[in-house]
């Protein structure tokens, strides 16, 4: 164990073990991001996280991370989603409108298809 010799010490441990917690508690769980950039917002991503979010709630999903960040970089592709689900490689989906995010809840995240008419293709 590190010696701690100041209040410093103290908070970068403290802030260390937050990390290692946070990190086993999101283990197994599925992780859903919408971008919520201004431009997504403007394309309608507020909308989108809120079908997510109904979705989950009307599902009773407990084991699901949902996530807002910024810009996720993909101009003119907006509302922007992530999927990741537990062991799986993370999916980008583009261009989600609500009813898209609810087909996306449940053909990919609920039954495990992933939708590629919408993922995102470099």
């Amino acid at each position: 164990m590190p010696t701690i010799n100041s209040v410093e010490d103290l908070k970068r441990l403290r802030e260390e073990a937050q990390k290692i917690k946070e990190m086993r508690d999101q283990a197994g769980k599925t992780q859903i991001v919408v971008g919520m950039g201004t431009i997504g917002i403007a394309a309608g991503a507020r909308e989108t996280l809120k079908a997510i979010l109904t979705f989950v709630e009307e599902k009773n999903l407990p084991d699901i991370i949902l996530r807002q960040t910024g810009n996720l970089g993909l101009s003119g592709m907006d509302p922007v989603v992530k999927v990741t689900l537990p062991n799986q490689e993370e999916v980008v989906y583009v261009k989600v409108s609500p009813n898209i995010a609810r087909k996306i809840m449940q053909d990919h995240v609920v039954g495990g298809n992933v939708l590629t008419e919408y993922v995102f293709k470099e």
